[in-house]
């Protein structure tokens, strides 16, 4: 069954292949430095890398790289694991740029998918300049904060714990849960920051600006992320998808953009066909709801943030699909671009 809603550009240059270089130790603004970090302020060199957010899933990871980026780049939701690849998002000053990168969240995989998401997680963080382990202020530090942190330690990169969504929290419980952070690891730096009320963002761009090494730029000046448009697009979907279903039902989606092109008629109007995957037929009949409701609510959400996205009108063509037990299948998993 389909719906149809009626009415960036891809970076062509790869993450450099740069090994980290040791740097001098030296106090930090935000916290106490207890691991090598970037030259002083004053160095008055310009500075470029790779900054990568971690944690356990939900903790704050996509929400914050917006938040940073000042624009939606990668896709938030209250369900775990929802970002299922690499989104990076440029950030630049004067004296700087700061490459964001946004992983998928490190969990126990029960599937192949669950499996390979893991091996791209411990990938990235292979490469980056700075890695934020974030932890949310509303949650108690757990045995999968521990693991992250006791993963991440013997890294090259510069460590710094980011305590997320202290907008939910008192100062009293702020205080206990950064003591309980700082007993997690040999951190850098500890900043605790609030993506949605923009509390102290200022703070953490400035803490790790000063952990990169000096450096070009890596990317022009007006690119906000790498990220391709169909990618984007699909993702937005999934997003809309996601949306009031039930508990096992968001790690069974899948989404592809099939086409993609400027209607003949309408030159301003895009054309978007896209397939939304699901693992079984009972699957299918929840996304698609009675007449057909749901899947019309997920294309007029949807096809909202793509317009944003695009600046421009969009034609939204949906179409539901079986893809049995995708997340174990290999092909399945290449056809869908994992």
């Amino acid at each position: 069954m389909s719906t149809r809603n009626g009415p960036t550009r891809r970076a062509n240059q790869d993450k450099p292949a740069r090994a980290n270089q040791p740097r001098d130790d030296q106090p930090r603004g935000a916290g106490a430095d207890k691991r090598t970090g970037g030259e002083g302020e004053g160095s008055g060199e310009f500075r470029a890398g790779f900054v990568c957010f971690v944690g356990r899933p939900n903790a704050g990871k996509s929400t914050l790289l917006n938040a940073l980026v000042g624009q939606k780049i990668a896709i938030t939701s209250s369900r775990p694991q929802t970002t299922r690849h690499v989104v990076r998002g440029v950030l630049h000053r004067p004296d700087a740029q700061i490459v964001l990168v946004d992983t998928p969240g490190l969990h126990k995989p029960k599937t192949l998918l669950g499996k390979r998401l893991n091996d791209l997680v411990r990938e990235t963080w292979s490469a980056v300049d700075v890695i934020g382990l974030c932890i949310p202020a509303d949650e108690r530090v757990g045995p999968g904060d521990r693991f992250i942190a006791g993963e991440i330690a013997s890294l090259r990169a510069a460590l710094v714990a980011v305590v997320t969504k202290t907008d939910l929290v008192t100062p009293v419980r702020l205080a206990e849960q950064l003591l309980a952070v700082s007993q997690l690891g040999d951190f850098a730096d500890i900043v605790p920051v609030s993506a949605v009320t923009g509390h102290q963002l200022d703070v953490l761009v400035d803490v790790v600006a000063r952990h990169l090494p000096p450096s070009p730029q890596l990317y022009p000046d007006d690119m906000i992320t790498d990220e391709p448009e169909q990618v984007m697009i699909a993702e937005l979907i999934r997003e809309a998808a996601l949306e009031g279903v039930r508990e096992e039902l968001p790690h069974s989606i899948a989404v592809v953009v099939d086409e993609m092109f400027p209607a003949e008629e309408r030159p301003d109007l895009m054309k978007i066909y896209a397939t939304i995957y699901v693992e079984r037929p009972s699957q299918k009949a929840i996304v698609i709801g009675a007449g057909g409701s749901r899947l019309r609510d997920v294309g007029t959400r949807a096809r909202a943030g793509i317009e944003a996205l695009l600046g421009r009108r969009v034609y939204l063509d949906l179409h539901v699909r079986v893809a049995k037990e995708w997340q174990r299948d290999p092909r399945q998993l290449r056809k869908l671009g994992f």
